[in-house]
């Protein structure tokens, strides 16, 4: 089954009936979206009459694991070394690769529908539901959600009030409209207590997190007039604090808020001697055009790469001066 139209979510709904069995993956180092549109799939498929079995090479991070079924998320090591899976959905994966070694478990001839709201998503699905206007894909779940005719309970509506929350950084990004602050609002009615999950994910720092914070602020290093901010964390780093990868969370936009700076990067060594660089976009700058060209992807103000070392990190910061230039 080919789906063109990306926003057909009858087609869509037609494709997750056509099946008994579903893997529902999302990507590496998972976020608030990408574990909320996991959980509300698999909600969703469960109303629907199917079986599902939800994994992800990386685990749920202990700040989401107040979501109801976060415990049903498990670890590529915990399945079967014989399952495989012809039916996968995968959620807020920009691309293939992003699903990581979960991939490994697909069958032969599998068939995958791609649910994603990444603008440099590639399209790799059997079938796409691909929405790259939308705030999340928290969002595009609660619009098929509805399109099911299934009302929302409770537990789901924790889940996708949680995606929204997190993918417009408490309703604080360029793409927090009208469609996301209508969309928040039926969540709370239904029952969501949005102060609390605002407060837990939002406000409240893990001990890991207030020394990451610090270490970054002290190696904050400003380029081209001021106008590029970076920071680094090493994996001795993340050892000597005792840190855990989600404790990195939100720390690159420390320096995107810098007054007179137009973009932030993290950059975070890896094992392997590959770093990660997360970046940040606070006024017009395309960050996701810059990832792009390294391999990476995401939103224009929001994105990310993996590069091979120092030099491509340098590469990557004179990209980040170039195209504020133009």
């Amino acid at each position: 089954m080919s789906v063109d139209t990306l926003r057909d979510y009858e087609a869509v709904l037609a494709y997750m009936n056509m099946g008994d069995d579903y893997l529902v993956v999302s990507h590496v180092q998972p976020d608030g979206d990408a574990i909320s549109s996991t959980l509300a799939a698999a909600w969703l498929l469960r109303k629907l009459g199917k079986r599902v079995t939800l994994v992800n090479e990386d685990p749920v991070p202990d700040r989401l694991c107040f979501l109801s079924g976060s415990e049903l998320i498990q670890p590529l090591n915990a399945l079967d070394s014989k399952r495989s899976f012809s039916r996968i959905i995968a959620v807020d994966c920009a691309d293939f690769k992003r699903i990581g070694k979960v991939a490994e478990r697909f069958a032969d001839g599998y068939e995958l529908l791609n649910i994603d709201h990444h603008p440099t998503n590639n399209l790799y699905g059997v079938c796409n539901l691909v929405v790259p206007d939308a705030a999340a894909t928290a969002q595009i779940l609660y619009e098929l959600i509805v399109a099911s005719g299934h009302p929302l309970e409770l537990d789901a509506a924790e889940m996708l009030f949680t995606g929204l929350l997190t993918d417009t950084g408490g309703f604080r990004y360029s793409n927090t409209d009208t469609r996301v602050m209508q969309t928040s609002a039926k969540l709370l009615e239904v029952g969501v207590n949005g102060h609390l999950i605002a407060d837990r994910l939002l406000e409240t720092m893990t001990m890991p997190q207030l020394k990451l914070l610090r270490l970054g602020l002290n190696r904050m290093q400003f380029h081209y007039d001021d106008r590029v901010c970076s920071m680094l964390i090493t994996p001795e780093d993340m050892d000597e604090i005792g840190a855990a990868p989600d404790d990195l969370e939100g720390l690159v936009n420390y320096a995107r808020n810098v007054e007179g700076v137009e973009a932030g990067v993290l950059f975070k060594g890896m094992r392997d001697g590959s770093v990660k660089a997360s970046l940040r976009s606070g006024g017009l700058l395309d960050v996701a055009a810059i990832a792009s060209a390294f391999g990476g992807g995401g939103h224009i103000r929001a994105a990310g790469c993996r590069l091979d070392g120092t030099e491509a990190m340098k590469s990557l910061l004179t990209a980040v001066g170039e195209a504020l230039e133009t």
